[in-house]
């Protein structure tokens, strides 16, 4: 358990289901309890940092507002501190994204229903907002035409930034059900847009380095923890940190093994370091 000793990066599973893993809270809780740094990340964006603490202390973990990072609030951070963007956002997204923007200055313009209106010659001149210098893309329930058409309109003006949450096509339920996810929508926009975003979110390494800026974490003593090898287990793999698969969601070990053989250097990058059942798994060795 070297990879422990300094640090964990932890991922729960809290975007769709009202109970914990078994044995999860205790496990995170203890590591926290043996001096271990641990964080949670999510690529959902329909929730502000404060809501997941909520939830967090609901399912029983001991979570601080600063150990979490979901898209929203990264999404908020790279327009603030990479873009530098002075401007606003056209934002097809939450209203938590709304709330991470505005709490880091950042003015934005779209969150709610957009309905189509007139004819298509007065789509194609619809009202823009000329400080408009940046489109980011999240989950948005009110997706519809018209953000699309908005979206692309902003778009194809010079300088303006495009941004999204994650690339996750399907948003996995309880019961083998499932419903589209955030990628759906940006890749819809890229296609009317004729361009291509750049995503915040799990794989994407900015994730961690907004957890390593604030607390100075070192890669080599971190351990990524998460149930999905395209998005967890390879944000592990682009940072340098060891992972640890569980399998309590959608990967399996087959799906790690397929990715082992393919001879493939970027599904290569999906193969994780271990695998348990459960994270429940680490409970003897932690109360050892």
């Amino acid at each position: 358990m070297t990879a422990l000793r300094a640090a964990a990066l932890a991922k729960q599973v809290l975007d769709s289901v009202d109970s914990a893993v078994p044995g999860a809270p205790q496990v995170i809780n203890l590591l926290k309890e043996n001096g271990k740094k641990v964080f949670f990340v999510t690529n959902n964006s329909t929730k502000t940092r404060k809501m997941y603490v909520d939830k967090l202390s609901v399912l029983g973990f001991n979570a601080k507002e600063d150990e979490v990072f979901g898209t929203a609030y990264c999404s908020a951070m790279y327009l603030k501190t990479v873009c530098k963007l002075e401007g606003k956002v056209y934002l097809i997204g939450s209203n938590a994204m709304r709330e991470e923007m505005e709490a880091v200055g950042l003015q934005q313009t779209g969150v709610g229903p957009d309905h189509v209106l007139g004819k298509q010659t007065d789509w194609a001149n619809v009202p823009l907002d000329p400080e408009v210098k940046a489109v980011v893309v999240g989950f948005d329930e009110h997706f519809s035409y018209m953000k699309l058409n908005r979206a692309m309109q902003y778009l194809t003006q010079p300088g303006c930034l495009f941004v999204g949450t994650n690339r996750d096509t399907r948003l996995p339920l309880e019961g083998g059900k499932a419903v589209p996810g955030t990628g759906c929508l940006l890749q819809a926009v890229e296609t009317a847009a004729q361009r291509q975003a750049q995503t915040v979110g799990k794989p994407n390494h900015f994730m961690f380095d907004c957890v390593a800026s604030q607390f100075g974490v070192d890669p080599d003593r971190c351990l990524m923890v998460g149930d999905r090898l395209d998005t967890d287990i390879m944000l592990g793999s682009n940072c340098g940190l060891k992972t640890l698969l569980t399998l309590t969601g959608v990967s399996t070990v087959a799906d790690a093994e397929a990715h082992q053989k393919s001879g493939c250097a970027e599904r290569q990058g999906m193969v994780p370091d271990y695998y348990v059942e459960s994270i429940a798994e680490l409970l003897p060795a932690l109360q050892g």
